[in-house]
């Protein structure tokens, strides 16, 4: 086994040429490499997401490509709504003002919402968004959320109203983007989406930076169309950047927007799951076996197991 660190994949044909199998983080595998790798069977994935490699490519060239389908969904759950509690709570302005010697409950900075009755909105309903809605009807909010992929009659069945994309910017407390990232979800939050929401709405997005334009973004929290904001990911996605350090976004100078970062599906047992479920893939491959976890290069559906974070995911 041979440890290469690798973000945009320039010289790795090179440097794991007689490789049998790779296991990808955060390197991009185009076309152009893909056909340089002459010994390669599998190009597997620490993750969910497979924006970064060439799928039609490696099948073109013999190889499969399998990913983590499964793991993270209570993480990713968890950390949206903690993001979104945070948010709503108004938690991060009260600290501030305490800090600065002020105790009193109309140091938030802007309204405070309860719960019960307020209005969570989807973008995306695959499995993590399903599984946030059950531990969100706990807490009394309204659930509704788009996804043209999703039945209303499955919704129902979790307590969640669907409803189109007009009607849940008008409608939200707060919006939780947690849909795929495809051409159809660039930017599906942009200028025009910020201009058909409530004033004083809060935004998530757990998804691939890219679904939000951060400059659209940026403006409406600098305006106060958006109250506030939490972030897992910024839009160029620093974690495949060389010299982020050297990069700016607008966002994060802004004291009403927070970002983390791209951790939402990081716990002790997430990390050694998919770690243990890529190795068994390549492991498959190496004994000329079925993975269990192919990665077929037709385009993803968003209904697909944990698809939410397609392009997303580590």
């Amino acid at each position: 086994m041979i440890g290469l660190q690798c973000k945009d994949g320039i010289g790795l044909a090179e440097e794991a040429a007689d490789a049998d199998v790779i296991l990808q983080q955060y390197a991009r595998i185009p076309r152009e490499t893909i056909a340089e790798l002459k010994n390669c069977k599998a190009i597997c994935r620490y993750g969910l997401g497979v924006d970064i490699v060439d799928v039609p490519a490696a099948y073109e060239h013999g190889m499969v490509v399998t990913n983590v389908p499964d793991y993270c969904i209570d993480e990713v759950a968890d950390h949206s709504i903690s993001l979104g509690f945070t948010l709503l709570r108004r938690i991060p302005w009260y600290v501030e003002s305490t800090r600065a010697g002020k105790w009193h409950w109309e140091n938030s900075g802007g309204p405070v919402l309860r719960f019960r009755g307020s209005t969570w909105g989807f973008i995306g309903f695959g499995r993590i968004a399903q599984n946030a809605a059950r531990k969100l009807l706990l807490f009394g909010f309204t659930l509704v959320a788009y996804d043209p992929y999703v039945s209303a009659e499955f919704m129902r069945t979790l307590g969640v109203q669907k409803v189109e994309l007009e009607e849940l910017y008008a409608e939200a407390d707060l919006i939780h983007v947690i849909c795929p990232y495809t051409p159809e979800t660039h930017h599906i939050v942009d200028d025009a989406a910020f201009a058909r929401m409530k004033v004083g709405a809060a935004l998530v997005n757990t998804s691939r930076g890219k679904c939000v334009d951060n400059d659209a973004l940026a403006r409406a929290l600098a305006a106060g169309k958006v109250a506030s904001a939490g972030l897992d990911d910024l839009e160029e996605e620093p974690a495949k950047m060389l010299d982020w350090s050297e990069k700016s976004n607008p966002l994060l100078g802004l004291k009403n927007c927070f970002v983390t970062p791209h951790v939402a599906y990081v716990s002790v047992a997430s990390l050694r799951e998919c770690r243990h479920v890529a190795a068994e893939n390549a492991k498959a491959v190496l004994l000329g076996r079925t993975p269990p976890n192919l990665v077929r290069p037709s385009p993803p559906a968003w209904t697909r197991p944990g698809d939410e974070r397609t392009g997303s995911a580590q």
